[in-house]
């Protein structure tokens, strides 16, 4: 009897929770669970940052030379993982998705500092602030990858071919 509780509780769990799953994937476009987890956990550490770091502001915001030197630093240390563009790679993601884009630039420098290293990114507290806060420039001069044309944007087109 008790055998036969614990399996109909075990089983009301279970189906409870594919109930939820099902109603999360409905919400989200159809994902299955594990593509909302992946998709979540891949730019939650960003969300991890504490509010005295997201507070701080990046002081070479407004420097243009911080943005080209930022570039040469994600060349040598990121493009391995984030890829050539920051779009992500094999062992990285998109630096270039929303969620990275619209953080506050204190909350990237964190995660620089920080790293993630469970998830393979390198701690970089010992690459010197100005360096950190220039990498924080470039990824943010990257801009939020489009996944579509813009409609406003009108076609280029070629000139025709000089008939002879």
């Amino acid at each position: 009897m008790k055998t036969c509780a614990a399996c109909f509780g075990v089983s009301a769990a279970l189906l409870g929770t594919s109930l939820l799953w099902t109603a999360k994937a409905q919400q989200t476009g159809g994902s299955t669970p594990s593509q909302t987890a992946k998709a979540e956990s891949v730019y939650s550490e960003i969300g991890k940052a504490p509010e005295k770091a997201r507070a701080k502001r990046n002081p070479l915001e407004k420097d243009p030379e911080a943005v080209a030197a930022g570039r040469i630093l994600f060349e040598q240390r990121c493009t391995e993982c984030h890829g050539d563009t920051g779009e992500g790679g094999k062992k990285g993601p998109s630096l270039r998705a929303a969620e990275v884009q619209n953080a506050e630039p204190g909350a990237i420098f964190w995660v620089l500092t920080n790293g993630v290293v469970r998830k393979g990114m390198p701690v970089w507290s010992k690459l010197p602030e100005p360096q950190r806060w220039q990498l924080v420039s470039y990824i943010k001069s990257l801009g939020v990858a489009s996944s579509k044309p813009d409609p406003t944007t009108p076609a280029k087109r070629e000139p025709p071919a000089a008939r002879r």
